[in-house]
């Protein structure tokens, strides 16, 4: 079974800049004068051409100071469920291995259920975390 090269693998390149009659002869097809004529010149495929780059031209809105967020751990109403203790803080939580450190602040959510009544601290809790804590007769205190 004989191969068959597409007909364009074959095509041989045309040879720029090798006199008037070649049809790319005296500027090689990159115009005249400027930058784009200069060996070397390398296209950025975000420069548009002198005019105001896109990234300039769409207006900034507002400023988000990173020093002033606020990170929380994360731990979910089915992790706080495995536990057997009734009074859960930070602490706990973190002897337990869901957060790192009992310093940082704790957000509570509601993914999962609680099927006894906990009393726990943290910083920060769900809507739908405090419902399911009272639902099951416990308490949620915001720290």
């Amino acid at each position: 079974m004989k191969l068959v090269k597409p007909i364009k693998a074959l095509k041989k390149s045309k040879r720029v800049g090798r006199g008037h009659g070649s049809g790319l002869g005296t500027t090689a097809g990159r115009g005249h004068k400027g930058a784009g004529q200069r060996s070397g010149h390398k296209h950025r495929h975000w420069f548009e051409g002198g005019q105001m780059p896109l990234h300039r031209r769409v207006p900034t809105r507002g400023f988000n100071n990173f020093n002033f967020a606020k990170s929380f751990e994360i731990v979910n109403l089915s992790q706080i469920a495995k536990l057997k203790a009734k009074n859960i803080d930070a602490e706990v939580m973190s002897k337990n291995g869901l957060i790192s450190s009992s310093l940082v602040p704790v957000k509570i959510l509601g993914n999962g259920t609680l099927d006894k009544a906990m009393n726990i601290t943290a910083s920060s809790f769900s809507d739908s975390a405090i419902k399911k804590i009272e639902e099951s007769g416990g308490k949620a205190t915001i720290q």
